[in-house]
């Protein structure tokens, strides 16, 4: 009795709460020594474009981040430490964020987590220290280090996880990419550990893992996506100059003869096959040299197969078709190869990691709407103009779906863009009139919404989802829109700008002056005018739709003068 009594009066030992530690590694450890130490290893985005150290410890700590273009003043105040766990109540930091557009709250995972009763550590450790420290986890502690920033040029950091269920490579709903994550996925890995609700002010998503742990792919996904941007614009800017050079030759040559039109043909076919190009250079990773070979060879290889096989307007609807389908295809998969191609979504500015970017979005307005005209033009030119303009509608909003519904490609853009274009050349070749006008404004809109109401349905969380749906108010949606328009301005102010810019200026102005002269290439085949004019007006609204509104106008433009090449080399 008294023993039972003893034991009864005992205190029940107290079950140990969860803890996290935020471990900082030396600068250069690559992931494959994490993995070797025990931990899930991946590579995280340190920021959006080339930030300093202290904004990736402010990112981490607030689980939000935009460009620093967005933020008023820009310079990021000196006074930043690494400890992200930290609140932060320096007054020019918390001045800075309320200027930006954004719901963007500086330490707020320091003052979650105070709320919550809860705390995380942040500490700095040797390779050595953090191996002892991983060996002598227990299943109640998270163990997340970091390469400590900033990166070196066009790389990412590496980061390892060690803790209960991290036993592969890690990945994140904000990059769906496996093996890479976003510097704003940490704060709320670390809440939804410690069991605490993640706020609606952080954009990250939970780090998880997927597959095995695999330290050799993590290091040739870093590999293949730091080259990425330097390799864009020599490889993309050589191939056109060679294939405009080879058809000068050939028209210096050939005057206005049989032989230019064939050249115009083969170098406007082998811009639209410039995107399958580069979808075979992110499959098989080469070297520069080889990739860029690749690329001038293949895609005119394509074009003389195909002007081979098939002529006229059939030759342009195919070499679109076949591009389009395989982007199509691929973002329906997961975006493996367009996620690594030099048309892809740009990693360096670490905005997209899957579907496609403005980049493809741009060209594939042209590819889709115009395509639609020259398949129309090419094998059913005598079709009813209600059936045609019908055809536009359904190849247009199907491929929005395909292009921006969460569970694919998720670009918002896409939903404007291609429902907005197709409505456009469908009124354009059917009757026009105020029954037109409203089909214009109502397709996108009616895209979206359609859009909107899957994703919410399936539980996509997709970027629609994140920046639109789950919005707390008019007043979020109204700030992501201005982050677009001012984004969109500041693509102005690119250096590469001043360099296409003009050149698209300059083919505007003589377009518009030989306005007349074009609409005699045209005038015979009315769905192929009717899809350029589709393509025109998507370029234009995806310009405004976009934070990228330069780059969408360059290459809208220099897909529609191919178009347009190709009409004058038919005419």
């Amino acid at each position: 009795m008294a023993i039972a009594a003893a034991l009864g009066s005992a205190p029940s030992r107290a079950v140990a709460a969860p803890t996290a530690t935020v471990v900082w590694v030396p600068r250069g450890t690559p992931a494959e020594y994490l993995a070797d130490l025990g931990l899930s290893p991946g590579l995280m985005s340190a920021g959006l474009g080339s930030v300093p150290a202290g904004q990736t410890y402010l990112d981490i700590g607030q689980g939000n981040r935009v460009f620093d273009s967005l933020y008023d003043p820009s310079d990021l105040p000196v006074q930043v430490g690494d400890d992200v766990c930290a609140p932060v109540r320096s007054g020019p930091i918390v001045n800075r964020a309320e200027s930006a557009p954004a719901e963007i709250v500086p330490g707020l995972l320091a003052t979650t987590l105070a709320n919550a009763g809860s705390r995380c550590r942040v500490r700095s450790a040797s390779l050595r220290r953090l191996a002892r420290l991983v060996g002598t986890r227990r299943g109640d502690q998270l163990v997340i280090a970091i390469e400590r920033p900033p990166p070196a040029t066009d790389r990412q950091l590496s980061i390892g996880i060690a803790g209960p269920g991290f036993d592969g490579n890690l990945t994140s709903d904000s990059t769906r990419l496996d093996g890479y994550v976003l510097s704003t996925d940490v704060a709320p890995t670390i809440l939804e550990f410690l069991g605490v609700p993640v706020p609606d002010e952080m954009s990250g998503q939970p780090i998880r893992t997927v597959g095995a742990v695999d330290a050799g792919a993590v290091e040739s996904l870093g590999n293949r996506m730091a080259v990425i941007s330097e390799r864009r614009g020599p490889v993309i800017g050589l191939a056109l100059l060679i294939w405009l050079l080879a058809l000068a030759a050939v028209a210096g040559v050939a005057a206005a003869g049989a032989a230019t039109r064939e050249g115009v043909r083969v170098v406007a076919l082998s811009v639209v096959y410039l995107p399958l190009a580069l979808l075979l250079g992110a499959a098989i990773e080469p070297s520069r040299t080889v990739e860029t070979v690749l690329t001038i060879v293949t895609a005119p290889a394509l074009a003389f197969l195909t002007l081979r096989l098939v002529g006229g307007y059939r030759a342009l609807a195919l070499a679109s078709g076949v591009t389009v389908a395989a982007c199509a295809v691929d973002v329906v998969a997961g975006s493996p190869l367009t996620a690594l191609s030099l048309l892809g979504p740009d990693p360096g500015l670490g905005v997209r990691f899957y579907g496609i970017g403005n980049e493809l979005e741009a060209l594939l307005a042209v590819l889709v709407i115009a395509g639609t005209g020259a398949a129309l033009a090419g094998y059913r030119r005598r079709l009813p103009p209600a059936r045609a303009a019908a055809a536009f509608l359904v190849v247009g909003l199907g491929l929005a779906f395909v292009f921006a519904l969460g569970r694919f490609g998720a670009d918002v853009g896409a939903a404007i863009v291609l429902p907005f274009g197709a409505a456009v050349a469908a009124a354009t070749i059917g009757a026009r009139g105020i029954r037109s006008a409203l089909l214009i404004v109502a397709a996108p809109v009616a895209a979206v919404g359609v859009l909107a109401l899957i994703d919410l349905a399936t539980g996509a969380n997709s970027h629609l989802t994140r920046s639109v749906l789950d919005a707390g108010g008019l007043n979020q949606v109204a700030e992501v829109a201005q982050r677009r328009l001012e984004l969109s301005a500041h693509s102005f102010a690119r250096p590469v700008v001043y360099l296409f810019m003009p050149l698209v200026i300059v083919v505007a102005v003589l377009a518009y002056l030989g306005r007349d002269r074009v609409a005699a290439w045209l005038r015979r085949v009315p769905p192929m005018r009717a899809g350029m004019a589709g393509a025109l007006a998507a370029v234009v609204i995806g310009a405004l739709a976009n934070d990228s509104g330069a780059l969408v106008i360059e290459i809208g433009g220099a897909y529609l003068t191919a178009f347009l090449g190709f009409a004058w080399a038919e005419s």
